[in-house]
């Protein structure tokens, strides 16, 4: 082949190629479900939450009980917080009475009490109730 053919030759192969990986690609796009981000709080257990807390770059866990008066005034806020970093944050809600062990493991004695992981590992707790915007502040710190 000549310098013209040659350069040719390789345009062709290379669209070529070209179309085969975006056809690859669109089909990989179509077989692979989307996965929604999670966007409101999930209930963990003594069993699931070790995974759960390694499974997610940043992690607020809320600790409560249902005999809990601030436990059940700050949980329409988290849900509400967890709608509203879905994506970035994600939430989960461990109730002390049926999982002692964890409670007892990060020294959980008042409630609610918030624990913020990040990449697996606690980096910081919040005890009380507290307003939306107190909330949001403690988050953005690690976000």
């Amino acid at each position: 082949m000549v310098g013209e053919e040659w350069d040719e030759e390789l345009e062709r192969l290379r669209e070529a190629r070209l179309r085969k990986m975006m056809r690859r690609l669109a089909e990989a796009r179509r077989e692979r479900p989307r996965e929604r981000p999670l966007d409101r709080p999930v209930e963990l257990t003594d069993e699931n939450f070790d995974e759960f807390v390694r499974a997610h770059p940043l992690v607020v866990v809320d600790c409560w009980a249902p005999w809990c008066a601030p436990c059940r005034l700050v949980a329409p806020i988290v849900e509400e917080l967890a709608r509203r970093y879905a994506g970035r944050v994600v939430f989960g809600k461990l109730n002390v009475d049926e999982n002692p062990l964890t409670a007892m493991r990060f020294g959980i004695t008042g409630i609610p009490t918030f624990l913020l992981f990040k990449r697996g590992r606690l980096v910081d707790r919040l005890i009380g109730a507290r307003p939306m915007e107190a909330m949001e502040a403690w988050i953005a710190k690690y976000l």
